[in-house]
Order: C-alpha cells, then structure tokens, then sequence
C-alpha cells in the first residue's frame, strides 16, 4: 500500500468519525424559532433595600411586586404565622448573617444572565416538547439556608445563599443541620440542574401516590433524569444531574451489574416497606450494606432507574419523550428495556 493509499484512508476514517461525533451532538430538536427569554427576579435584592427604610412601606412594596412569594417568604421560609410582615422584616434586618449573606451572594452572582441564558435555553426544550407548560416566575432570594428551591403556585424560588459555591465559609458553620455531602453541590453549576428538577417533579410529573413499589419509584426517577438529559445543556455532566461525584459516577458505572444482581437477590425490586426502599432512594454520603470503606454512591435505585429508563428508549427508538413520560406501567418500561447489565 502506498503512502498516499495510508493517509487518504486515515483522512476518510477520521471524516466519519467527527461525523459521527457530529451526529451525536446534534440530537436535541431546533429550537431556535420559539421566543423566549427568561429573567430571575432579584427579590433579594428589593428585600434588602428595604433595610433602613420604613417597614410598612417596605412591607406593601414586596407585597405588591411579589404577591404569593412573599407571602410565602415571610411566613413558610424565614417566619411564620405568630407575627407581622413588619416584626419579621424588623428581625431579619437586625441579623447580622444576613447581611454578611447578603453580601457573599452579591459577590457570588454579580450577574444572573449566564444563569438566565441557561435556563432559557433549558426552557424552551421543554417549551417544544410540552407547547402548553405554563412557565412559572423565577425569583431569588435568602433564606438563611431554609429552603433550596422552593416552588409555588406561580413561581419556582433560587436560594442564592445553598448556591454559593462548595468552599463557602458559611457551609462549615452549618455542618450539623446541612452535612457536607450535600453542601459540597451548593454551587453555580447546580442551579439550572436543580431549577429544572424541582421543576419537572412538582409541575410536570409528580409521583403517583399508588406507585410504592421500589421498582415504580426507580422507573419514576429515572424518567425524571431522562427528561433531564433530553432539555439540559449536553456540557451538563451526569454527575451533576444526579449530585454524585466523579468517584461515585464511575463507582456506579463499575459495579452496575453488581448492584442490580444486589436488588434482584434480595427480592427488593417489588419491596414497599418504606424503610427498606429509602436506603435506595435518599441521600446520604452512600449507601449501607454495599461498596468496601463507605465508598459507594447513594441512591442506587434512583441511578439504575437511570440506566433503565435509558436502555428502554434505546430499544423503543419509535417512542417520543412525551410518550415516555406518560407510562406509568413501570413493569412494562422494565421488561421492554431488557436491562441485563453484564459485570
């Protein structure tokens, strides 16, 4: 073979090879003609203009430009319903963290429109596949670490001060009520992932109250992170959209046939006790019984849901998100998935 031959035969390979790269990354539908463009409504901001000022004005102007928000600020998140708009708005302002929180959050997101561009993008995936979602207010806000991303009749909130980044002075201080291996996920990557989610859990396709089964509740999940991986960036790591780390991904990637041989000889996929099938569902640093020296990821059953899911779309090619997401037979999404990972 010439020289010649060799190196048209190298060029042609690696022509179908970014092809097929191309290919891949040009999966998601064209979603350039639907007009949207998001904004996070700084109520944080407003809230702590309002320090020094008269506290009913202050009280009325929130009320007015936040309605069930506020009402929901003051008296679910930072109060309740023993005392006034004003005492609680007195309260807040004489603490001191919240202003050093103030401050850290300012300095944190001194711009939202990376954030803003992000989930416009994401929003407009589901606009295409859901033409009728109703998009809800966005509006950030401090809490005192009360709540991350809480959702309302209108509205999904942004607690700047659980996305401050992982190294966060304050996350130590909090270390007994928030434990690292959840704060370690409070930063700026997380907010998009964790704005969508909550968002398509409460708004979109929240869990049935029949579905009790470990396997349903495995199914359920996994959906939920499909859906994900179809409206989120594709620069959205997998260990993000389920809160792993790299370690915990790649422990889960090596040891999959391991757990699923683990749920299917103990019996657990049809298991309801809820005890027993929280171990495989909640968060925690991993996950008891399996993995040598605690280094097993958490929320196992949720992962493999994961997996799951995505072999079933795999081999039902035919079958569009929204078809997906509306099977509630979770028996059906595992036998039609023919998920049989191999060690």
């Amino acid at each position: 073979m010439t020289q010649h031959a060799t190196i048209s035969r190298i060029t042609l390979s690696l022509l179908i090879l970014l092809s097929l790269i191309s290919c891949r990354q040009n999966t998601k539908p064209d979603v350039s003609n639907i007009s949207l463009q998001l904004k996070i409504e700084r109520f944080d901001k407003d809230l702590f203009n309002g320090k020094g000022k008269n506290l009913s004005a202050t009280d009325q102007l929130l009320t007015k430009k936040y309605g069930l928000f506020y009402n929901d600020y003051i008296h679910r998140m930072v109060g309740d319903f023993s005392y006034g708009n004003a005492e609680i708005l007195h309260t807040l302002y004489q603490d001191k963290a919240y202003t050093d929180l103030n401050a850290e959050a300012d300095s944190v997101f001194k711009s939202m429109q990376p954030i803003e561009q992000e989930l416009t993008s994401t929003f407009k995936y589901i606009r295409y596949y859901y033409p009728k979602v109703r998009i809800p207010r966005f509006i950030s806000f401090i809490s005192g670490f009360a709540v991350q991303t809480p959702v309302g009749d209108d509205y999904v909130g942004i607690g700047l001060d659980m996305f401050l980044g992982r190294n966060s002075k304050f996350y130590g201080a909090i270390v007994q009520s928030v434990p690292t291996y959840l704060s370690r996920r409070f930063s700026l990557e997380y907010v998009v992932p964790r704005v969508t989610e909550t968002y398509a859990r409460e708004d979109l396709f929240p869990e049935q109250d029949e579905d009790r089964s470990l396997l349903s509740k495995m199914v359920h999940n996994g959906k939920v992170l499909y859906f994900m991986d179809q409206v989120l960036s594709d620069t959205t790591p997998d260990s993000v959209k389920i809160g792993y780390t790299s370690q915990q991904l790649q422990w889960c990637k090596a040891f999959e046939a391991d757990i699923w041989a683990y749920l299917l000889e103990n019996k657990l996929l049809y298991e309801t006790d809820y005890q027993k099938i929280q171990v495989l569902l909640s968060e925690g640093p991993f996950t008891p019984g399996l993995g040598e020296k605690n280094e097993s990821a958490p929320k196992l059953g949720v992962w493999i849901g994961w997996q799951m899911v995505k072999k079933y779309m795999r081999e039902h090619p035919e079958l569009s998100l929204q078809q997906l997401m509306a099977e509630q037979d979770a028996q059906k999404i595992l036998n039609g998935s023919k998920y049989k990972p191999k060690s």
